[in-house]
């Protein structure tokens, strides 16, 4: 029995977390969004209907230094079907009547940096919050964390916000593995969330703040146009690339736009560290889709229409409200949805996302939704060619395996 798509340990099929490993060079990491927005690519993929041979499969391992071509990979336009387009291209990628479902959850400044204060000695700690446990209380994600002890005070400020150092002070109430933390701070309710607006900084990956400093830009860079409901800690980077021309656009082409919201966690960013799948622990994110959305969408894939999934967190939501038989209900509340191959999907028909993290629980997902074999070939595509990759980088339009549908 799997159990969201985990397989259960032990079996023969359980799924070693190095087999959704490969190498990115660094210059393959956005830095920075496209402009416009619309312009960044995006990669059409159909699963092939062939199963790729050995040699094929030897042939998509992932490699900076020598990328393989497509005839090393043993891809045609039937095989793999891989195609390159730009991001505003989307309405003739779709079908009118199609359903395009976008996460409206809203980042908030959730980087904070701070003073670590402990009987006259001082640390400089930065601070990612990640999910709210109450109003006074965070789980935020800590670095460097070994500086850190149950019971120690950090004071929240840095330069160019002097004016406001010791208005926001933090205790220590809990460490946990990873770098993760408990922090009880000193206001609660809207006035703790007015002093994280004035503190914080967008909440960029780690990836891209150990290579720069945070900018002023990156506060409307690292939010979609159409961000409503603010509880976010990361961006659902697929909607990262709409603007509202190319809404209208969508509007035009007879395409149907809904809204869930899933405020998507810290913890996305963080690479499956154990062996097996199966051992690995997602953290909660809380989501909500509401009754009408549901019962739109429900009669949309009673009608023929196909649901496209803006992001992950918009595909991992609408999996968690859907019945056995693929009929949605309204849900709010947590989800520790967990996919890898092997998970059958009961709504999306096809996923926009962008390109993701060896390892990470994300890769794991468009495996599982287009195929293993069929995303090692195409990011093996992506690096040669140039794709942009990560929460600034280009897209992918992704279609369900045969298996799946």
């Amino acid at each position: 029995m799997e159990r969201n798509g985990v397989r259960p340990a032990g079996s023969d099929t359980a799924m070693r977390t190095d087999l959704f490993d490969f190498d990115l060079c660094d210059e393959r990491i956005a830095l920075e969004p496209a402009s416009p927005r619309d312009a960044a690519r995006l990669l059409v993929v159909h699963p092939g209907p062939r199963t790729p041979t050995s040699s094929q499969r030897r042939a998509t391992q992932l490699s900076p230094s020598v990328p393989p071509s497509d005839a090393d990979l043993g891809l045609t336009a039937r095989d793999a079907s891989l195609k390159d387009r730009v991001v505003r291209d989307l309405p003739d990628l779709v079908r009118p009547g199609d359903v395009l479902v976008f996460n409206d959850t809203r980042v908030i400044p959730a980087a904070l940096e701070g003073e670590r204060i402990r009987e006259g000695h001082r640390a400089l700690i930065s601070i990612n919050l990640h999910r709210r446990v109450d109003e006074s209380r965070w789980r935020a994600f800590a670095r460097p964390a070994k500086r850190l002890a149950l019971g120690d005070r950090i004071r929240f400020g840095h330069e160019g916000r002097v004016c406001l150092l010791g208005t926001l002070e933090a205790t220590v109430t809990a460490i946990w593995q990873a770098g993760e933390v408990e922090l009880s701070f000193n206001l609660h309710s809207a006035y703790l969330d007015e002093a994280i607006a004035i503190l914080g900084d967008p909440p960029l990956p780690p990836y891209i703040r150990a290579r720069r400093r945070v900018r002023s830009k990156d506060a409307e860079d690292y939010q979609t146009v159409y961000a409503r409901r603010e509880g976010a800690v990361a961006a659902p980077t697929a909607g990262l690339h709409f603007t509202d021309g190319l809404l209208s656009a969508l509007d035009a082409r007879g395409i149907v736009r809904l809204c869930a919201t899933l405020h998507v966690g810290a913890g996305t960013f963080l690479p499956v560290k154990v062996e097996d799948t199966d051992h690995h622990h997602m953290h909660a994110e809380w989501g909500e889709l509401s009754a009408t959305t549901a019962a739109t969408l429900n009669r949309a894939r009673a009608s023929g229409a196909r649901v496209v999934a803006v992001g992950t967190t918009a595909l991992r939501l609408l999996e968690t409200a859907a019945a056995e038989d693929g009929s949605l209900r309204p849900f709010a509340g947590e989800t520790e949805l967990f996919i890898t191959p092997g998970y059958r999907f009961k709504v999306a028909d096809v996923l926009m996302t962008n390109f993701h993290l060896p390892r990470s629980s994300l890769f794991m997902l468009v495996a599982a939704f287009s195929g293993l074999d069929t995303m090692r070939a195409a990011y093996a595509h992506a690096i040669a060619v140039g794709y942009r990759f990560y929460s600034y980088g280009d897209a992918c339009l992704l279609h369900r395996a045969p298996a799946q549908c």
